[in-house]
């Protein structure tokens, strides 16, 4: 594709290791994590990132590239998507292949919070269950809107803790006790790690980050007529914007 990509230095962040034991049932965990609606959360992200008829985009947090080929396949674009697991990267190039898009969909090893990539480089730019997992999400999306183009699309997709009483209290329900035991059942070990992980690690995260604050760091990195969208009785949000022309 002909970017360059500078070399990412060996790692033993969490993320990796958490999911590193289960990147073949990825897929799967996202559909079962968000009661069967990931799809619907998808098809929202994607339509904020085919909207400008973008002709190279990046993906990040690109896991086993179903968000890549998807905006391959709806769009002509060129995709770059990266991932900080190799593990999940290389399942992600088997699926590329399989669906005949390894002339548009390149996919790489990097990091969200030190891209590789020039100022600029990309039309659009989609993520997806990044934020929760860096030290510091308001750098982190600096970083992504410093790769993006001005007038370029960045949209971003990650779970939620329902804002209502009652939908909040099924969800905690659901992610500390249903979550855990159902994993276990379904996936073994590694999925009861995961279960157990990820609705304390949602709610840590909009404790500190409520939506109101990442809208603000969006237009701090230069986004404009930032937008976003609760989705599913809030158990999913995508968030999207322009970066300033």
């Amino acid at each position: 594709m002909g970017y360059e990509m500078s070399v990412v230095r060996a790692d033993n962040d969490f993320a990796v290791k958490l999911f590193r034991r289960l990147p073949k049932r990825y897929d799967m965990l996202a559909e079962v994590l968000s009661f069967g609606q990931n799809g619907r959360w998808r098809a929202e992200l994607l339509d904020r990132v085919a909207a400008g008829d973008p002709n190279e985009v990046l993906d990040v947090a690109t896991g086993t590239a179903g968000v890549a080929i998807a905006i391959a396949s709806r769009t002509n674009a060129r995709v770059m998507g990266v991932d900080l697991s190799e593990e999940m990267l290389a399942i992600g190039r088997r699926r590329v292949e399989a669906a005949r898009l390894g002339a548009r969909i390149r996919l790489e090893t990097a990091r969200a919070e030190d891209l590789p990539f020039g100022d600029g480089t990309f039309d659009a730019i989609s993520f997806t269950y990044v934020l929760r997992y860096v030290a510091d999400p308001a750098a982190t999306i600096a970083e992504l809107a410093r790769t993006l183009r001005p007038g370029g699309v960045m949209a971003g997709l990650d779970f939620l803790v329902p804002p209502h009483r009652l939908w909040r209290g099924a969800w905690w329900l659901y992610t500390r006790a249903v979550l855990p035991v159902a994993g276990l059942v379904l996936g073994g070990r590694a999925w009861w790690d995961v279960g157990r992980f990820l609705g304390p690690n949602i709610s840590a995260h909009y404790s500190v980050w409520p939506i109101r604050r990442l809208i603000k760091a969006w237009e701090a990195a230069g986004m404009v007529g930032v937008q976003h969208r609760v989705m599913s009785l809030g158990g999913g949000v995508v968030i999207w914007g322009t970066k300033r022309a």
